[in-house]
């Protein structure tokens, strides 16, 4: 039985032998409690709100796309994220850190040190990204989105305008307009209309 102040996981759905090794490797430490297991990411916000875990363990390539990690950290700020990231360049590593995820593992990490970063996570500790072996990031590349930037983003996605964009952030709706403009060209858009569609949730 798990002491009472266990820290309480959630893990969302891997490949079955990848999800094994994980059960295993969090079964073996009794400080944390595993409330949910094999979570279809579809699913991730009702599960999350219903049982409220200290730390999600997800898979980063399985997310609908890197927002998720926002809409997810901003609507339930009590859990925190910690992603594998196997195959996932540098540059979107620090965009999931920047978008509120706690860290980015590789599947290569070492068991203890996978233990030891859910044990940060749950106490609201960042770990940076993990050197990688993928070199996908070009020099002088242009920098992923910022926080604020994202908090913008979420709202154009959820087709807020200008004005009511700058109301819910209290920020000038001319600052919206730079933001806009700064996430189109880092995007590669033109337009709001362009933007990836919202990814869905309860």
């Amino acid at each position: 039985m798990p002491p009472s102040s266990s820290i309480t996981v959630a893990i969302a759905r891997f490949d079955d032998l990848l999800a094994l090794g994980l059960r295993a490797l969090l079964a073996d430490d009794p400080a944390l409690s595993v409330v949910a297991e094999d979570v279809g990411y579809d699913r991730l916000s009702q599960t999350l709100r219903a049982r409220c875990p200290d730390v999600l363990v997800a898979d980063a390539g399985a997310l609908q796309d890197l927002a998720q990690v926002r809409e997810l950290s901003i609507r339930y700020p009590q859990t925190h994220i910690v992603l594998f990231a196997e195959g996932v360049a540098t540059a979107e590593r620090a965009q999931l850190l920047a978008f509120g995820a706690s860290a980015c593992l590789s599947w290569n990490t070492q068991a203890r040190d996978v233990r030891n970063t859910i044990h940060l996570a749950s106490r609201g500790m960042q770990v940076g990204p993990l050197p990688s072996n993928v070199t996908g990031d070009a020099p002088g590349q242009e920098p992923l989105l910022t926080p604020r930037e994202g908090d913008v983003l979420l709202l154009l996605r959820q087709g807020h305008d200008n004005a009511l964009i700058a109301l819910e952030l209290d920020i000038g709706v001319e600052t919206v307009r730079t933001h806009a403009r700064h996430i189109y060209r880092k995007l590669g858009v033109s337009s709001r209309r362009a933007l990836p569609a919202r990814p869905a949730s309860a």
